[in-house]
Protein backbone atom coordinates (compact mmCIF):
# COMPACT_ATOMS: atom_id res chain seq x y z
CA UNK A 1 0.00 0.00 0.00
CA UNK A 2 2.85 2.46 0.88
CA UNK A 3 4.57 1.58 -2.31
CA UNK A 4 1.18 2.26 -4.19
CA UNK A 5 0.85 5.67 -2.32
CA UNK A 6 4.37 6.53 -2.93
CA UNK A 7 3.93 6.15 -6.83
CA UNK A 8 1.15 7.68 -6.94
CA UNK A 9 2.65 10.95 -5.11
CA UNK A 10 5.60 11.10 -7.46
CA UNK A 11 3.31 10.46 -10.48
CA UNK A 12 1.14 13.62 -9.34
CA UNK A 13 4.24 15.95 -8.77
CA UNK A 14 5.52 14.60 -11.95
CA UNK A 15 2.23 15.80 -13.68
CA UNK A 16 2.20 19.05 -11.90
CA UNK A 17 6.16 19.77 -12.95
CA UNK A 18 5.21 19.25 -16.16
CA UNK A 19 2.33 21.60 -16.32
CA UNK A 20 4.25 24.32 -14.47
CA UNK A 21 7.06 23.78 -18.03
CA UNK A 22 4.44 23.91 -20.28
CA UNK A 23 2.12 26.53 -18.81
CA UNK A 24 3.06 30.23 -20.97
CA UNK A 25 3.60 33.52 -19.61
CA UNK A 26 0.76 34.89 -21.74
CA UNK A 27 -3.23 33.76 -22.33
CA UNK A 28 -2.26 34.20 -25.72
CA UNK A 29 0.72 35.22 -28.08
CA UNK A 30 -1.72 37.03 -30.55
CA UNK A 31 -2.19 40.80 -30.02
CA UNK A 32 -5.69 40.66 -31.62
CA UNK A 33 -6.91 38.29 -28.51
CA UNK A 34 -4.75 39.32 -25.74
CA UNK A 35 -6.64 41.68 -23.20
CA UNK A 36 -5.07 45.29 -22.78
CA UNK A 37 -4.26 45.08 -19.37
CA UNK A 38 -2.47 41.93 -19.65
CA UNK A 39 -0.63 43.23 -23.04
CA UNK A 40 0.92 46.26 -20.53
CA UNK A 41 2.27 44.25 -17.75
CA UNK A 42 4.03 41.68 -20.40
CA UNK A 43 5.42 44.32 -23.58
CA UNK A 44 7.95 44.87 -23.26
CA UNK A 45 8.50 44.12 -19.74
CA UNK A 46 8.56 40.15 -20.32
CA UNK A 47 8.18 39.99 -24.16
CA UNK A 48 10.01 42.74 -26.26
CA UNK A 49 9.82 40.91 -29.56
CA UNK A 50 6.33 40.87 -32.10
CA UNK A 51 5.99 38.77 -35.12
CA UNK A 52 4.08 40.62 -38.33
CA UNK A 53 2.89 37.73 -40.71
CA UNK A 54 2.82 39.86 -44.13
CA UNK A 55 1.83 38.35 -47.66
CA UNK A 56 -0.76 38.81 -50.51
CA UNK A 57 -3.37 37.13 -51.95
CA UNK A 58 -2.13 35.60 -55.64
CA UNK A 59 -3.03 32.09 -57.65
CA UNK A 60 -0.51 29.18 -56.45
CA UNK A 61 -1.02 26.46 -58.18
CA UNK A 62 -3.39 23.98 -56.63
CA UNK A 63 -3.21 25.80 -53.22
CA UNK A 64 -4.84 28.33 -51.63
CA UNK A 65 -4.90 32.07 -52.98
CA UNK A 66 -4.00 32.98 -49.82
CA UNK A 67 -0.96 30.89 -49.13
CA UNK A 68 1.47 33.65 -48.57
CA UNK A 69 -0.90 34.44 -45.49
CA UNK A 70 -1.25 31.25 -44.40
CA UNK A 71 2.44 30.13 -44.76
CA UNK A 72 4.02 33.05 -42.51
CA UNK A 73 0.92 33.43 -40.01
CA UNK A 74 1.06 29.36 -39.56
CA UNK A 75 4.78 30.20 -39.21
CA UNK A 76 4.13 32.89 -36.84
CA UNK A 77 1.90 30.75 -34.20
CA UNK A 78 4.42 27.84 -34.62
CA UNK A 79 7.32 29.52 -33.32
CA UNK A 80 6.29 32.40 -31.00
CA UNK A 81 6.77 31.39 -27.91
CA UNK A 82 10.22 29.74 -28.78
CA UNK A 83 11.01 33.46 -29.74
CA UNK A 84 9.55 34.71 -26.86
CA UNK A 85 7.41 36.72 -29.23
CA UNK A 86 3.89 38.05 -29.97
CA UNK A 87 1.87 38.05 -33.14
CA UNK A 88 0.71 40.68 -34.57
CA UNK A 89 -1.99 40.57 -37.45
CA UNK A 90 -1.55 39.27 -40.84
CA UNK A 91 -1.40 42.08 -43.38
CA UNK A 92 -3.26 39.93 -45.93
CA UNK A 93 -2.78 42.52 -49.23
CA UNK A 94 0.24 43.30 -50.47
CA UNK A 95 2.09 43.69 -53.83
CA UNK A 96 1.06 41.19 -56.19
CA UNK A 97 2.93 42.12 -59.27
CA UNK A 98 2.99 40.04 -62.19
CA UNK A 99 0.08 37.49 -61.26
CA UNK A 100 -2.32 40.40 -60.11
CA UNK A 101 -4.43 39.53 -63.34
CA UNK A 102 -5.66 36.48 -62.44
CA UNK A 103 -9.15 35.05 -60.31
CA UNK A 104 -9.35 36.22 -56.78
CA UNK A 105 -5.63 38.38 -56.78
CA UNK A 106 -5.12 41.63 -55.60
CA UNK A 107 -2.79 44.32 -56.32
CA UNK A 108 -2.13 46.82 -54.14
CA UNK A 109 0.56 50.01 -55.52
CA UNK A 110 3.72 50.74 -53.37
CA UNK A 111 2.74 54.06 -52.96
CA UNK A 112 -0.51 53.02 -50.84
CA UNK A 113 1.56 50.01 -49.42
CA UNK A 114 4.30 52.05 -48.49
CA UNK A 115 3.35 54.37 -45.73
CA UNK A 116 0.73 51.48 -44.61
CA UNK A 117 3.22 48.85 -43.88
CA UNK A 118 5.39 51.96 -41.99
CA UNK A 119 2.05 52.79 -39.94
CA UNK A 120 1.85 49.44 -38.51
CA UNK A 121 6.16 49.25 -37.77
CA UNK A 122 5.51 52.63 -36.34
CA UNK A 123 2.34 51.43 -34.26
CA UNK A 124 4.22 48.44 -33.20
CA UNK A 125 7.43 50.10 -32.38
CA UNK A 126 4.89 52.94 -29.88
CA UNK A 127 3.44 49.94 -28.49
CA UNK A 128 6.75 48.96 -26.96
CA UNK A 129 7.91 46.05 -28.79
CA UNK A 130 12.18 46.46 -29.19
CA UNK A 131 12.16 44.00 -31.44
CA UNK A 132 10.00 43.72 -34.90
CA UNK A 133 10.52 40.73 -37.11
CA UNK A 134 8.34 40.52 -40.56
CA UNK A 135 7.68 37.03 -41.34
CA UNK A 136 7.18 37.70 -45.26
CA UNK A 137 4.89 35.10 -47.57
CA UNK A 138 5.41 37.06 -50.63
CA UNK A 139 8.67 38.29 -52.77
CA UNK A 140 8.82 40.35 -56.17
CA UNK A 141 8.88 44.11 -55.41
CA UNK A 142 7.29 43.75 -51.69
CA UNK A 143 10.56 42.41 -50.50
CA UNK A 144 12.74 45.71 -51.48
CA UNK A 145 9.86 47.85 -50.14
CA UNK A 146 9.79 45.66 -46.58
CA UNK A 147 13.47 46.09 -46.37
CA UNK A 148 13.54 49.36 -46.94
CA UNK A 149 10.50 50.68 -45.00
CA UNK A 150 11.93 48.11 -41.57
CA UNK A 151 15.29 50.47 -42.15
CA UNK A 152 13.42 53.13 -41.93
CA UNK A 153 11.68 52.35 -38.76
CA UNK A 154 14.14 50.93 -37.14
CA UNK A 155 16.62 54.41 -37.72
CA UNK A 156 13.90 56.87 -37.04
CA UNK A 157 12.36 54.90 -33.77
CA UNK A 158 15.66 53.35 -32.72
CA UNK A 159 14.40 49.78 -32.79
CA UNK A 160 15.80 46.66 -33.94
CA UNK A 161 14.16 45.13 -37.23
CA UNK A 162 14.19 41.78 -39.49
CA UNK A 163 12.65 40.84 -42.32
CA UNK A 164 12.84 37.20 -43.18
CA UNK A 165 11.71 35.84 -46.32
CA UNK A 166 11.11 32.32 -45.42
CA UNK A 167 11.05 30.39 -48.88
CA UNK A 168 14.38 31.74 -49.77
CA UNK A 169 16.01 31.96 -46.70
CA UNK A 170 14.77 27.69 -46.49
CA UNK A 171 16.15 26.84 -49.85
CA UNK A 172 19.15 24.74 -48.35
CA UNK A 173 16.49 22.95 -46.50
CA UNK A 174 14.15 22.65 -49.65
CA UNK A 175 17.04 20.56 -51.55
CA UNK A 176 17.67 18.52 -48.29
CA UNK A 177 14.27 17.28 -47.85
CA UNK A 178 12.99 16.91 -51.49
CA UNK A 179 16.56 16.55 -52.72
CA UNK A 180 15.70 19.42 -55.74
CA UNK A 181 14.85 23.14 -55.38
CA UNK A 182 11.46 24.69 -55.28
CA UNK A 183 9.60 27.42 -57.08
CA UNK A 184 6.73 29.54 -56.40
CA UNK A 185 3.63 27.23 -55.70
CA UNK A 186 6.20 24.49 -56.07
CA UNK A 187 6.97 21.67 -54.31
CA UNK A 188 7.91 23.43 -51.13
CA UNK A 189 5.43 25.96 -50.84
CA UNK A 190 3.03 23.31 -51.45
CA UNK A 191 4.10 21.16 -49.20
CA UNK A 192 4.19 23.77 -46.21
CA UNK A 193 0.77 24.90 -46.64
CA UNK A 194 -0.17 20.85 -47.41
CA UNK A 195 1.51 20.57 -43.43
CA UNK A 196 -0.35 23.33 -42.12
CA UNK A 197 -3.80 22.72 -44.05
CA UNK A 198 -3.91 19.75 -46.53
CA UNK A 199 -7.91 20.85 -47.09
CA UNK A 200 -6.22 23.73 -48.82
CA UNK A 201 -4.65 21.45 -51.12
CA UNK A 202 -5.74 20.33 -54.42
CA UNK A 203 -4.04 17.10 -56.42
CA UNK A 204 -6.82 16.24 -58.56
CA UNK A 205 -6.46 19.69 -60.06
CA UNK A 206 -2.63 19.42 -60.88
CA UNK A 207 -0.88 18.75 -64.09
CA UNK A 208 2.77 19.67 -64.87
CA UNK A 209 1.68 21.79 -67.71
CA UNK A 210 0.63 24.51 -64.71
CA UNK A 211 3.98 25.16 -64.32
CA UNK A 212 6.40 27.49 -65.85
CA UNK A 213 10.27 27.98 -65.37
CA UNK A 214 11.24 31.69 -64.40
CA UNK A 215 13.47 33.08 -67.43
CA UNK A 216 17.52 33.45 -66.92
CA UNK A 217 17.82 37.51 -66.17
CA UNK A 218 17.68 39.55 -69.21
CA UNK A 219 15.97 36.92 -71.51
CA UNK A 220 12.08 37.18 -71.67
CA UNK A 221 9.21 38.68 -69.08
CA UNK A 222 5.65 38.18 -69.44
CA UNK A 223 2.89 40.18 -67.56
CA UNK A 224 0.84 38.54 -66.59
CA UNK A 225 3.30 35.69 -65.82
CA UNK A 226 2.04 32.78 -68.02
CA UNK A 227 1.55 29.82 -64.90
CA UNK A 228 1.02 30.25 -61.53
CA UNK A 229 3.59 28.09 -60.59
CA UNK A 230 6.64 29.41 -61.05
CA UNK A 231 9.83 26.96 -60.84
CA UNK A 232 13.36 28.55 -59.99
CA UNK A 233 15.47 25.84 -61.81
CA UNK A 234 14.29 24.27 -65.29
CA UNK A 235 12.90 20.71 -64.77
CA UNK A 236 12.64 20.90 -60.79
CA UNK A 237 10.06 22.51 -58.18
CA UNK A 238 7.18 20.22 -59.71
CA UNK A 239 4.54 19.23 -56.45
CA UNK A 240 4.72 16.18 -55.19
CA UNK A 241 1.78 15.85 -52.63
CA UNK A 242 3.77 13.67 -50.17
CA UNK A 243 2.44 14.36 -46.77
CA UNK A 244 5.37 12.75 -44.65
CA UNK A 245 7.88 15.20 -46.76
CA UNK A 246 5.64 17.97 -46.18
CA UNK A 247 4.98 17.58 -42.45
CA UNK A 248 9.11 17.32 -41.80
CA UNK A 249 9.69 20.31 -44.23
CA UNK A 250 7.49 22.57 -41.90
CA UNK A 251 9.30 21.40 -39.22
CA UNK A 252 12.90 22.11 -40.24
CA UNK A 253 11.51 25.68 -41.93
CA UNK A 254 10.52 26.79 -38.52
CA UNK A 255 13.37 26.01 -36.68
CA UNK A 256 15.41 27.56 -39.13
CA UNK A 257 13.48 30.79 -39.21
CA UNK A 258 13.19 30.70 -34.89
CA UNK A 259 16.78 29.71 -34.42
CA UNK A 260 17.68 32.75 -36.67
CA UNK A 261 15.05 35.08 -34.78
CA UNK A 262 16.92 34.28 -31.40
CA UNK A 263 20.28 34.09 -33.11
CA UNK A 264 19.50 37.89 -34.09
CA UNK A 265 18.36 39.15 -31.19
CA UNK A 266 21.11 37.90 -28.95
CA UNK A 267 23.60 39.57 -31.24
CA UNK A 268 22.08 42.80 -31.09
CA UNK A 269 22.02 42.60 -26.96
CA UNK A 270 25.44 41.29 -27.37
CA UNK A 271 26.50 44.40 -29.09
CA UNK A 272 24.56 46.90 -26.85
CA UNK A 273 22.07 47.87 -29.69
Amino acid sequence: MNKIFIFTFFAVALSFSVCAQTKDIVTTREMDRINWMEFKETVPSKISTVLLPVGTLEPHGVINNGADNTAPTAMARDIARRTNALIAPTLPYGITGSMADYPGAFQISEAAYRPFIKQILEGLAKNGFRNIVILNGHGGGQTAVLQSVAAEVSAEKKVRTLVVNWWSFASDETKEVFGEDGGHAGLNETAYIQAVDPSLVHPKRYKDDLATAYPAAGTWSAVPFPSSIGLYQKGQGYPKFDQKKADEYFRKVNDKVANLINETVRKWNMAGL
